[in-house]
């Protein structure tokens, strides 16, 4: 249940429409389902703004696809699972009728893509082709939760030129999300550009001294641009939950 959709309800018991014990009913369901291995998050999107998302690494299809179905049934809107491989992909599009898999985020949805709704549009960028995974995680999960992306793949600082050609983009975005490894210039040069929030998303793509993504990491946090935050090491997820944030500010009242 959305805050819209309480605010509904409450305004139909004030007229008299809906009965006490109903809405009582309503509100009582609305917190967890105890499935034994699991306790779906019923009323997430009643205080976050966001429907529960489902990690899928380290969950068997089975469960997901029992998480899944719980939470289409209760809320009706589209559940986004994140970290799917593509054995367990097919595990579970067979259990899921509808379920669609995206190997490149490795992201699974079940549900309607909505229109976007968000005040304005997320850009995504990247320093290189290696970190498009990363930023399609964050771009799909952005898209599902009602946002307009634009992607800007592949403008590494390395070739500066690259990334100028797209300043237009990036000073009419709301939000900049900047997926970067390998030292994860990427954010402050794009933070010193525009006037939104830049989130940095430090990659593990790097030669051995990028220990897995933490050189990128520790770059970001010590970003000389002001208005960069960073999520933490290949986190496209929270990346994209941030930025939906930012870009639906009527959530918030």
């Amino acid at each position: 249940m959305t805050a819209e959709e309480l605010r509904r309800r409450l305004e139909s018991f004030r007229r008299g429409e809906l009965p006490a014990e109903d809405l009582v009913a309503d509100i009582r369901a609305e917190p967890f389902e105890d499935l034994g291995f699991a306790k779906p998050d019923h009323a997430r999107e009643l205080r976050q703004g966001v429907a529960e998302t489902v990690y899928g690494e380290s969950k068997e299809p089975g469960e997901i696809a029992a998480i899944v179905e719980r939470l289409r049934s209760r809320t009706g809107r589209p559940v986004i699972v994140t970290r799917v491989s593509r054995e367990k992909a097919e595990a579970l599009l067979s259990l899921v009728p509808g379920m669609r898999y995206d190997p490149a985020s490795r992201l699974a949805t079940a549900g309607e893509r909505p229109e976007p709704d968000g005040a304005g549009t997320i850009v995504v960028a990247t320093g290189g082709t290696s970190d498009a995974g990363v930023a399609e995680e964050a771009a799909q999960t952005a898209e599902m939760l009602g946002n307009r992306v634009v992607r800007v793949y592949d403008v590494g600082v390395a070739g500066l030129e690259r990334l100028l050609s797209h300043v237009r983009e990036f000073q009419s975005a709301a939000v900049v999300i900047a997926v970067a490894g390998m030292e994860g210039a990427l954010a402050t040069v794009i933070g010193g550009l525009v006037p939104c929030p830049v989130i940095a998303v430090p990659t593990s793509v790097g030669y051995g001294a990028s220990f897995n993504g933490l050189a990128a990491l520790l770059s970001m946090l010590n970003s000389c641009a002001g208005g960069v935050c960073a999520v933490n090491i290949d986190n496209g997820f929270g990346a994209a939950v941030a930025a939906s944030r930012i870009n639906h500010p009527e959530a918030r009242r």
